[in-house]
């Protein structure tokens, strides 16, 4: 096992860069889904941050309420409507997107397992890379043989308390010994988020971020980097890359909120708008 910080200078040499004969189809499509009818605003958290990291075109597919705030809020997003209160249909023609990032403000109904399974299935099919965060993983929690679904190259974003729930045992070291035993055998890549969240690696390797603080404990933190994840993975990054370009952006962003407005007075919605400054650091 190998252990890497991620910093600035881990990350440059390792930057996609921009031709200038291109358009937006050669920058990858992005699939959100996210948001129910009570939880709208996560997606629309994951949405704008997707929208920040460079990938060509981001779909959300959610629900009504979802898809009006995102209308007015993120006009360049494409809209895809779930009819019903809750994720229970998948979007058409999924084999237009290079990435799928799926689980803020899911919510729960009866269809809403069924769906998700449908769409994991699908993913590992078209061999399409897949971000699972929140309800995704709660969700997955109460499936027998839940990493068996997992398409391969697939990226897990949970806080502690999802991967107790993934992961059920009496401590922390075996429930880290477990997790990399599942990146291993699953070939999926986890990004445990918290404190200099550490990313473990199909390959044995375990990537620490060396940005962030406490200030980012608030609710929605985690689906902005939902959203920045998935949209690196669309814009062409591999995952060890996407998932460590996307936890020091959205580190270094809650770093420069704190340095002007203390860790308490800034909310994740606030993170969005401070993405660019960690691109600004890494590509100057």
């Amino acid at each position: 096992m190998e252990s890497y910080a991620i910093t600035a200078d881990y990350l440059r040499p390792r930057l996609l860069h921009r031709e200038n004969d291109s358009h937006k189809h050669d920058y990858g499509r992005l699939l959100i889904v996210a948001g129910c009818e009570t939880m709208p605003g996560a997606a629309l958290l994951a949405t704008g941050a997707a929208l920040r990291s460079g990938c060509g075109l981001v779909t959300l597919h959610s629900t009504p309420r979802t898809l009006f705030a995102a209308a007015a809020n993120y006009p360049s997003a494409i809209l895809s409507e779930n009819p019903a209160a809750n994720f229970n249909t998948l979007p058409d023609h999924l084999d237009r997107y290079t990435a799928i990032a799926i689980g803020p403000g899911l919510g729960w109904s009866p269809g809403t397992m069924n769906a998700l399974m449908d769409l994991l299935v699908e993913a590992g099919n078209l061999d399409i890379p897949v971000v699972l965060d929140a309800d995704a993983l709660n969700i997955l929690s109460t499936i027998a043989d839940w990493p068996e679904l997992l398409p391969p190259g697939s990226v897990l974003t949970p806080h502690k308390g999802e991967l107790k729930r993934l992961l059920p045992c009496e401590n922390d070291t075996v429930r880290e010994a477990l997790a990399w035993e599942l990146c291993a055998e699953a070939g999926c890549f986890m990004v445990m988020k918290g404190y200099h969240s550490r990313i473990f690696t199909p390959g044995g390797d375990c990537l620490v971020n060396t940005t962030g603080n406490p200030g980012m404990a608030k609710g929605g933190s985690g689906d902005v980097l939902t959203g920045l994840i998935g949209g690196l993975l669309a814009r062409g990054y591999k995952a060890d890359v996407a998932t460590a370009l996307g936890v020091w952006v959205h580190g270094y962003a809650g770093d420069v909120l704190t340095e002007s407005r203390t860790m308490e007075a800034y909310d994740s919605k606030d993170l969005i708008d401070k993405l660019p400054c960690g691109f600004h650091q890494l590509y100057q």
